[in-house]
């Protein structure tokens, strides 16, 4: 166990009597393969072209419209607004409460696989991967991505 894995999840330390257990030996003793399935959708989303713009999944058209109406068609500020995932709410049912440390760590490893998603899907495009860290409610930390446009 290595001692960012214990400080951002203290769990791990009370594992094996206290002596603690790593983070792919926690995960295979208390992960479930559909939950994976279902966190794969999050870490790694089926991004769509709609129109001029990139998305996670298909948008309801008349939201889309609505945002290039108050965007005045501007692609990235649409994108980066229906786009946008607010960290703390990606599991609202769970009585977990994480820290700041664990979420901002979460949001980087988000961002760096979105990031190679969308170079992969879209190799001849452009985007900026945004993550909102400098906030102090943790319910303001978001993940965000649009194009770049040269």
């Amino acid at each position: 166990m290595n001692n960012e894995e214990s400080n951002l999840i203290p769990e791990l330390a009370s594992w094996n009597n206290g002596e603690g257990i790593t983070l792919n030996a926690w995960i295979s003793g208390v992960g479930r393969f559909d939950h994976a399935l279902g966190y794969a959708t999050i870490f790694w989303p089926a991004f769509v072209q709609y129109d001029r713009c990139v998305f996670r999944g298909n948008p309801a058209r008349a939201t889309y419209e609505e945002w290039m109406k108050s965007a005045t068609g501007d692609c990235a500020k649409v994108e980066a607004m229906m786009n946008h995932v607010h960290l703390f709410d990606l599991f609202t049912g769970c009585d977990y409460t994480p820290n700041r440390a664990l979420l901002l760590r979460l949001g980087q490893i988000m961002e760096e696989m979105w990031s190679c998603k969308l170079a992969r899907d879209f190799p001849g495009m452009r985007f900026e991967t945004r993550l909102t860290s400098e906030v102090e409610n943790l319910t303001d930390l978001e993940l965000t991505f649009y194009q770049r446009h040269v």
